[in-house]
């Protein structure tokens, strides 16, 4: 359970993640899965087991995996940004 609230909550970071890698369009997709993914875990917490082919269980897992893409653009946006890589960069094509 609580490795579920974990990639929850990743999740829930994944849409300004995407704002701030400017792509809007998956900032949205990603806000709509969330609201699926969020539902689906309180249903299986507080009620019953969904069927195995539900809409809300297809938008939990696509919201994993639209947050997974979300941190590794993040993190690719943040490495191309860094200024000591482009000073190390540019030093190196000066020799």
């Amino acid at each position: 359970m609580g490795a579920t609230v974990m990639f929850l909550l990743l999740a829930t970071i994944a849409p300004f993640l995407f704002l701030q890698t400017k792509k809007m369009a998956f900032a949205v997709a990603q806000s709509i899965l969330l609201i699926g993914m969020w539902l689906y875990f309180f249903q299986v917490t507080m009620y019953s087991d969904p069927g195995p082919f539900s809409i809300t269980g297809a938008m939990f897992y696509l919201g994993l995996i639209g947050a997974h893409i979300a941190w590794v653009m993040f993190m690719v946006a943040t490495v191309k940004s860094s200024s000591e890589l482009k000073e190390k960069l540019t030093k190196e094509q000066l020799r």
